[in-house]
C-alpha cells in the first residue's frame, strides 16, 4: 500500500488529492483546493510551497505525482503555471517522497480511455472509481486523477518487473 499525492498546480488555484493504492486497489483519502487569490506572484508561489508542505506533513504520501506543465497560446500564462509547479514540488520534496510527472494528456487517456477527454468526463471517471458522491471541484477532480493515472501507472510497472508473478 503506498499513499499518492496528486497535485494540480495553478497559480491561483492548485488541486490536490490523496489516494492510498495497493493490491486491493484505490482508496479515497482526501481532496481539496489551495486558493492562494489574486495578490504578488511571490506571496502566492510562498502561500503555495506553504500549504503543500502542510499537506505532505499531514498525509505523509510515498509519492508525489504532478501534472507536467504543457506549453499554453499565452506564454506568460504558462511561465506562471511553470512558477507554480515548482513551488508545489519544492513543497512536497522536502518529506523525501518520490515525485512522479505525467502530461495531461496522458492523465485523461489513462482515468478515461482518451487523451481528448473533456473535464466533465475525467471528472465522472474519478468519481465512479473513487465511488466519491457529492460535488467535486474541477481542480480537485484533476489533482485526484493525477493521482489515480499515478497508480495505475505503478501497478503496471510492478506487473512487468522481472521476478514477480509466477
Amino acid at each position: 500500500m503506498v499513499r499518492i499525492l496528486g497535485l494540480d498546480p495553478g497559480s491561483r488555484i492548485t488541486g490536490y488529492g490523496v489516494v492510498d493504492a495497493g493490491a486491493r486497489g484505490l482508496r479515497y483519502v482526501a481532496s481539496g483546493c489551495i486558493r492562494v487569490g489574486e495578490g504578488e506572484m511571490a506571496a502566492r508561489l510562498l502561500a503555495i510551497h506553504r500549504h503543500v508542505s502542510e499537506l505532505v506533513d499531514a498525509y505523509s504520501p510515498g509519492e508525489v505525482a504532478v501534472e507536467r506543465v504543457f506549453m499554453a497560446r499565452n506564454p506568460d500564462s504558462a511561465l506562471k503555471l511553470g512558477q507554480a509547479r515548482g513551488a508545489a514540488l519544492c513543497g512536497a520534496c522536502g518529506s523525501g517522497a518520490r515525485v512522479f510527472e505525467y502530461a495531461p494528456r496522458a492523465v485523461k487517456l489513462t482515468v478515461t480511455g482518451s487523451g481528448n477527454a473533456e473535464k466533465a468526463q475525467v471528472m465522472h471517471m474519478v468519481k465512479s472509481l473513487l465511488v466519491l458522491e457529492g460535488r467535486l471541484s474541477a481542480d480537485a477532480a484533476d489533482a485526484l486523477a493525477i493521482a489515480v493515472c499515478h497508480a495505475q501507472h505503478r501497478n503496471g510497472a510492478a506487473r512487468l518487473r522481472p521476478g514477480r508473478g509466477r
